[in-house]
Formats: C-alpha cells, sequence, structure tokens
C-alpha cells in the first residue's frame, strides 16, 4: 500500500486529519521512561489520528536509549496508522541515498521529512521509495523562515517569456510538484503563515501538506486546516507536538493527551468544513 493510500484509510476511518508529534523532552517527562511515555500516548489517542511524527532529533539526543526508545514506540503504533519521521535529511546522493535506506528500509518509516536545499539529485534518492511519502520542507513555521524562504527569485519585471519573481519557498513547491511522477511527494508548510499556505494549497492542489506550528507556535487551528485542505477537505495533516503530549505533567498525562486530541479534532473538523 503506498502512503497516501495509507494515510487516506487511516484518516477516513478516524474522521481525523490530526497527526500527534512524538517529542519527548526528558525535562517535561511525567514518567522516566520514554518509551511507556510514548506508548501511553498511542494507546491513549490512535483512534482520533491520522498519523503519528517523530521528531528525530529528540531521540537522538538521548543517544543510544533513545534509538531503542524510538523503536519500541514504533512497535506500539498501530500498523494502519502511518509514522512519519521527522528529520529534515538532504545531502548530497550517496549520503542522501543512505538516510533514505535508514529511514524507509531499516527504521521502516511511512514517510519522512527532506531538505530540498541542495537541489533535485538530493531528493531523488528517497523519491525512488514509491510506496513511501517524501515531505519536502517549503515554508517554515518558525519565526526566521523568511530570512531565505521570502527571498524574491527572477529578474524584476519580468515579461514575456520570463518567469515572473517569486519567493523562494514558491519555488520549492513548484519543483516539488515536477518531483511527484508516483504520486509520493507532499510538502511542510507552517500554520503559523496561513496566507501562504492558502497560496500554495493553490499552487499545489494535489499534493498532501504536512502542517506544523498549532498551538504554542501560534497558528490557529482552523484557520490552518482551511487553508491547506484540498477542495474535498483532505490532505492537510495537521500536526500538533506539545500541546498534545504535555497537556497534563502529572499520572493523567495520557488522559490530558486525549483530551486534547480530541478537540483539536473537532476544531480541524470545523475548518475542513470550509474548505
Amino acid at each position: 500500500m503506498s502512503f497516501r493510500d495509507k494515510l487516506l484509510q487511516a484518516a477516513r476511518a478516524r474522521d481525523s486529519w490530526l497527526c500527534v508529534g512524538l517529542d519527548p523532552d526528558p525535562a517535561r517527562l511525567p514518567v522516566p521512561d520514554v518509551a511507556a511515555f510514548n506508548r501511553a500516548l498511542i494507546e491513549a489517542t490512535a483512534d482520533l489520528v491520522c498519523a503519528y511524527k517523530p521528531n528525530l532529533a529528540f531521540y537522538e539526543a538521548l543517544g543510544m536509549p533513545g534509538l531503542r526508545a524510538l523503536e519500541e514506540t514504533m512497535k506500539a503504533v498501530p500498523p494502519d496508522i502511518p509514522i512519519i519521521a521527522d528529520g529534515k535529511r538532504g545531502d548530497v546522493g550517496p549520503s542522501a541515498g543512505a538516510y533514505a535506506r535508514a529511514l524507509f528500509e531499516t527504521w521502516g518509516f511511512d514517510a519522512a521529512t527532506v531538505n530540498p536545499y541542495g537541489g533535485g539529485d538530493t531528493v531523488e534518492p528517497f523519491l525512488q521509495y514509491r510506496d513511501k511519502g517524501v515531505f519536502v520542507w517549503c515554508r517554515s513555521s518558525n519565526p526566521g523562515a523568511g530570512d531565505f524562504q521570502d527571498l524574491v527569485l527572477g529578474p524584476p519585471g519580468a515579461t514575456g517569456g520570463q518567469a515572473a519573481p517569486a519567493p523562494l519557498y514558491r519555488q520549492v513547491a513548484r519543483q516539488a510538484a515536477g518531483w511527484d511522477r508516483h504520486g509520493n511527494v507532499g510538502l511542510v508548510v507552517g500554520a503559523t503563515y496561513p496566507a501562504q499556505l492558502r497560496e500554495l494549497r493553490q499552487l499545489c492542489p494535489r499534493l498532501v501538506f504536512l502542517v506544523p506550528g498549532v498551538g504554542p507556535q501560534g497558528g490557529e487551528v482552523e484557520e490552518a486546516a482551511a487553508a491547506g485542505s484540498d477542495d474535498r477537505g483532505e490532505l492537510a495533516i495537521i500536526s500538533a507536538s506539545r500541546q498534545i503530549i504535555y497537556a497534563s505533567s502529572g499520572g493523567d498525562f495520557a488522559a490530558a493527551a486525549r483530551r486534547e486530541a480530541e478537540r483539536l479534532r473537532e476544531r480541524i473538523n470545523a475548518g475542513r468544513m470550509r474548505a
């Protein structure tokens, strides 16, 4: 089954385009065991989500215990729910190939986020895995995203056969759409920039969007769902991490995470109806 089909089946079965980011910070965990923390979260929310998204940095920062916790976490996810590796990998060809093998073959993730800064040949090794999702980092949710992503490309006042000036993030989106030969390419577009999110959805109507940045980063849930969804109210994975997994710092953390996930799913569905 392709990533896209698996995602659609999970989302439609649960009436949910919510993705829970599993980003364990030892300083905030109510229990000492990362794998046990994640298992409790997964058991509490598995009927409410379309995907889970571990941010690899949080596991790598813990060394080998962190990687073992990631392995146990992946085993805890029901097999019909996609798991997205959030690592923003990107490098020259041989290294990119090794990254792709690591994430898709060794670890068995269903999808991964990639950094396109090095150009098409750095993304191509990921695209070879036709049944895996490849989310191209396009318009990030952080405050400094515009330092590079808003830079305008092309000659000012271009006319005729010349391409009109456009910001870098838009060119990345166009390139990504061109790479989508096997229906496995998506975009990472932050919820904190809803106007750009809406613009990119118009530019790339058939790509799946991974939309981080709701909650603590400032993105508004309903607006992100409305701007990012396609004309069927689908294809926008709204990702939330801290506001769900740290909804409580006490022993009721799993129950609190479920309540927050239910609330976000309702808000996402309200936004989807606007799409």
